[in-house]
């Protein structure tokens, strides 16, 4: 269908599982790298020597090079072709994951998150390609679903990996996952290779003027949204200045862009009401899905719990995220994407709606439930939105296909780092909000507070035997107990705000409907004499 991309030849039944099991391999591959090192932030950021504050940064610089990354991708694949460009991806990320072992440091610890952000964009479309050679032409949509949802396994997979085993020596076992990761699927590619493609000219000078204009400007976006709820946006003076030096550099880019004869970007296509449309319901949705990746976990975090106490969840999650794309792949049809994106919508909100109720002591086997109706929702939506928006480009042509993709990707990663941050930032004012309140019902004078601070005092007769030191103690003992109490009360709080989004997203999709419908009707009735 389009430069670059490999023919499709009639395979046997044997090769079409080999590249059926390429395709969950490059999926795999694509996603959980980065996700190991997500939800081990904490941890990491002890071993590189840098505060959480500075760790946070690690997965912003993968979001960053993994939006911009189809950039030139795409163009490259259209002008040096599939294998060339995918085998130099996967061995620079191997070599970058063995180097951090030799050189390790933060600065290391960057540049492997940007090279796994940009193998993780050629991946991501190596799994479409494979998938293509297994189903008939009749079944295609359905592999391109399949192709984009089945990077969302790599989150929750991340969350069933022993601590123990990825922190052997400095964290080097993590580094060997990485470099592990990526030298089976090079094998696999080399063993299975896709069919020949298309070569043409592709690139024009004016293509890198416009990357050199957008990489610094999302990843200083990316900066800005993965460390501004934890250094905090008005007291950290470099957060303004990064925003200021950003929006002119993405302005210049698109300016150029809007003024080009062969556009990189098609700026007309993105500023159109459909795709705009499309932009902000995608947006939406990654907003409320951070309530998995945030919220659940946040919640739990606070109590307590690591990742280790997490796999029975976790497993749950992507049990429910298999049912999901079952689900989807047999209902999907063009007809059908708007009322399964609302059906998304709805499913998440129930699941963030049950987890409003949480107290001191929820933990993962409250949260099943919840946390399977969002896993169950995000499959439902993913694969629709990109088929909505491949129909969308289809119509305008192969021109459109790096906006699209671009677009689509931007959505889906900043969204969720957005999504986080969002979150975080709202779950901070509450907890402060609900902390002012409860310290103003906490007196002295109160019989169950006197009792309270009486009970902290004796719990540490044993250890200390200054009475006035004791006091303190238990007086700070239940000033801790009011701190994780008002945490807890903030995480309810985004729940709430989460199944509102949900909500607000499924009834701004039922109104694009009736109204196209009713527009449809109205021009019909005109056009009937």
């Amino acid at each position: 269908m389009f430069p670059g991309s490999p023919y499709s030849p009639r395979h046997t039944t044997q090769r079409r599982i080999g590249y059926a099991l390429v395709a969950v391999l490059m999926a795999i591959v694509a996603s959980l790298g980065n996700a190991l090192v997500t939800v081990n932030i904490p941890n990491l950021a002890g071993a590189l020597g840098v505060y959480t504050v500075e760790a946070s940064l690690l997965p912003a610089a993968f979001v960053a090079m993994n939006a911009c990354a189809n950039l030139l991708l795409i163009k490259a694949r259209q002008q040096f072709g599939i294998p060339a460009i995918t085998h130099t991806l996967l061995v620079i990320y191997a070599a970058a994951a063995l180097a951090q072992m030799i050189i390790p440091g933060f600065g290391m610890a960057l540049v492997v998150r940007g090279v796994s952000g940009m193998a993780a964009a050629g991946l991501t479309t190596m799994t479409i390609y494979c998938l293509l050679q297994v189903v008939p032409p009749a079944k295609r949509p359905a592999a391109l679903v399949a192709g984009i949802s089945l990077g969302q396994f790599g989150s929750p997979l991340a969350r069933l990996f022993p601590i123990e085993m990825l922190a052997l020596g400095g964290w080097q076992g993590l580094h060997l996952v990485e470099a592990g990761l990526a030298l089976a699927a090079l094998a696999a590619l080399l063993a299975l290779p896709l069919p020949p493609s298309d070569k043409t000219q592709a690139f024009e000078p004016l293509d890198f003027v416009t990357v050199a204009l957008v990489v610094p400007a999302v990843s200083l976006i990316c900066a800005v949204l993965g460390v501004g709820r934890l250094a905090w946006w008005t007291d950290t003076p470099w957060i303004g200045v990064a925003l200021a030096v950003a929006v002119p550099l993405l302005v210049a880019a698109l300016v150029i862009e809007h003024n080009r004869a062969r556009p990189l970007l098609q700026t007309k296509w993105i500023g159109s009401l459909d795709i705009a449309r499309l932009a902000i319901v995608a947006l939406l949705v990654r907003l409320a899905l951070a309530e998995q990746t945030y919220g659940a976990v946040g919640l739990l975090t606070s109590a307590g719990l690591t990742n280790d106490q997490l796999h029975t969840l976790f497993g749950f999650v992507l049990l429910a995220m298999a049912i999901g794309l079952a689900v989807t792949l047999a209902t999907i049809s063009p007809d059908r994407i708007p009322y399964l994106i609302i059906a998304a919508s709805l499913i998440i909100a129930l699941g963030a709606g049950l987890d409003t109720s949480a107290t001191n002591l929820t933990r993962p086997a409250q949260l099943i439930w919840s946390q399977a109706l969002i896993a169950f929702g995000t499959m439902l939506f993913i694969g629709p939105a990109l088929a909505y928006g491949f129909l969308r480009m289809l119509e305008r042509g192969p021109s459109h296909l790096v906006t699209f993709i671009v677009l689509f990707s931007t959505t889906q990663n900043l969204g969720g780092l957005a999504g986080s941050a969002l979150l975080g930032t709202y779950q901070v004012v509450a907890a402060r909000g609900h902390a002012t309140a409860l310290a103003e019902k906490v007196l002295p004078a109160d019989p169950a507070v006197a009792a309270r601070l009486q009970a902290g005092a004796q719990g540490l007769s044993g250890a200390i035997t200054d009475p006035v030191a004791r006091a303190a103690q238990g007086a700070g003992a239940l000033g801790q107990a009011l701190v994780r109490e008002a945490n807890i009360l903030a995480f309810n709080d985004v729940f709430r705000l989460v199944a509102a989004l949900a909500v607000l997203t499924a009834l701004y999709v039922i109104y694009i409907r009736v109204f196209n419908t009713i527009r449809r009707r109205r021009a019909a009735q005109g056009a009937a004499p």
